[in-house]
């Protein structure tokens, strides 16, 4: 089996995309120590031009989302960040455009089973759900979030953290009043603990 360092340089050398807008340019965290594993969709402009994921508007709310600083964020040994699509898709008529499932397809099986570490997966947006969560995905991702304990407490169900979704926060409240501090406490137990929280989570209606 390939190594988490080796396959990493090769992800990070990978243009298997060659079209895309602003070219190639794969932008994770992977580390076997990190407890808490973050799916997303894919980076936008601001994360390509920088070359750190979450470093945007999206990543600021996140953070608060989760109750941590930007220190703990970025280290490797806590979080591996791993999105649907590593690289920039480019721009769409309604906000930026799909991950390119390209990318999930020909990485994430070699990369998720070197992450030995994970305790704790966080499903971010429409895309990371309908992969990962299959047929135990709701209707749409609203219910899907609203039905967020039949997931926990090994995976939470994130909306994506952008300002595009503010409208969707506000027409629903249960989520920061519901679901951010019970994220916000599981975290908190595998950052500290290494291991998740005793959970009746999962059978409170």
């Amino acid at each position: 089996m390939i190594s988490l360092q080796n396959l990493l340089t090769d992800i990070r050398a990978c243009h298997q995309c060659a079209d895309l807008p602003l070219g190639p340019r794969p932008v994770l965290v992977a580390d076997a120590r990190a407890p808490i594993l973050l799916i997303g969709q894919a980076p936008g402009t601001k994360v390509h031009a920088s070359g750190v994921p979450w470093s945007d508007a999206s990543g600021k709310r996140l953070r608060q989302w989760l109750g941590v600083d930007e220190a703990t964020f970025y280290d490797p040994a806590r979080f591996a960040i791993v999105p649907m699509g590593f690289c920039y898709p480019g721009k769409g008529k309604s906000g930026d455009l799909p991950p390119r499932p390209e990318c999930r397809a020909l990485w994430h099986p070699q990369l998720l089973p070197l992450l030995a570490g994970v305790k704790l997966v966080l499903a971010i947006g429409q895309y990371a759900q309908a992969f990962y969560l299959g047929d135990a995905r709701k209707a749409d991702l609203t219910a899907t979030v609203q039905a967020w304990r039949d997931y926990a407490p090994q995976t939470f169900v994130l909306p994506h953290p952008s300002p595009r979704n503010q409208l969707w926060l506000k027409r629903n409240p249960w989520f920061e009043l519901e679901v951010i501090p019970a994220l916000q406490a599981q975290v908190a137990a595998v950052l500290t603990n290494g291991t998740l929280a005793s959970s009746n989570i999962s059978c409170q209606k």
